[in-house]
């Protein structure tokens, strides 16, 4: 089922996020007592994104997007690798500053990847499946539930994997950068009030996933929608 430019639109800033935190996620800031990755700020808008695909268009197509994003990250990294190993010019003073931000080593790779994807699909299925629970109410009950499963398993893998022995690394950080990205959702359920609303209007849709497939890996799906 093919939709409006809206769905690309939502679908173009959930990527644009998730690549953008990823790749400011290098950075380490400390802000008052809390130790957390630059990205904290902006990671929890790729839920917030995310939330609203799966609210308004389903799992399927959530799912389709979340895959799309995979790939889309995969391409950058590959590319910011091929630029770090290539030779610089003579006049080029960039080199190891380049390496420091893009020199994505493979342990924080994979934290980041496997973060991502089991946060991502996490917080989607428990968003539909609770939509089904609610009946289609309580939207705030499930954009704010779903993070606190999706950003809980998102923040433990990569944390752990990305930080562990480092000197800054504590148990704490994990649960500073968990308790930000709830709170950032809390803060915007009003945007995510409105941009659902305005998305189920326009596109004349309103995806429950009764029937859906939720294996992250199926390309086949059966929804039932309320219009």
């Amino acid at each position: 089922m093919s939709y409006s430019h809206r769905f690309v639109i939502v679908a173009c800033v959930f990527v644009t996020c998730l690549i953008t935190a990823n790749t400011i996620g290098a950075k380490v800031v400390e802000l008052g007592p809390f130790i957390l990755p630059a990205a904290v700020f902006l990671f929890p808008l790729s839920y917030i994104f995310g939330d609203i695909l799966t609210e308004v268009y389903g799992y399927h197509q959530a799912r389709r997007i979340i895959w799309l994003g995979f790939l889309c990250n995969l391409i950058f990294v590959i590319f910011a690798w091929i630029g770090q190993i290539l030779p610089p010019a003579e006049l080029y003073e960039g080199q190891e500053a380049y390496e420091t931000i893009l020199g994505y080593t493979p342990r924080l790779l994979a934290a980041s990847f496997c973060g991502y994807l089991i946060g991502e699909f996490a917080n989607s299925f428990v968003l539909a499946k609770m939509k089904i629970l609610t009946r289609g109410r309580w939207l705030w009950t499930r954009t704010i539930g779903s993070t606190v499963v999706g950003q809980g398993l998102d923040t433990v893998i990569f944390i752990i994997g990305a930080y562990f022995g480092a000197p800054f690394f504590t148990l704490m950080m994990i649960l500073h950068h968990w308790l930000a990205k709830i709170a950032i959702e809390a803060l915007a359920t009003p945007f995510t009030y409105t941009a659902v609303n305005f998305l189920k209007k326009k596109e004349a849709t309103d995806a429950y996933d009764y029937e859906t497939n939720f294996n992250p890996f199926s390309i086949r799906n059966r929804e039932r929608k309320a219009i």
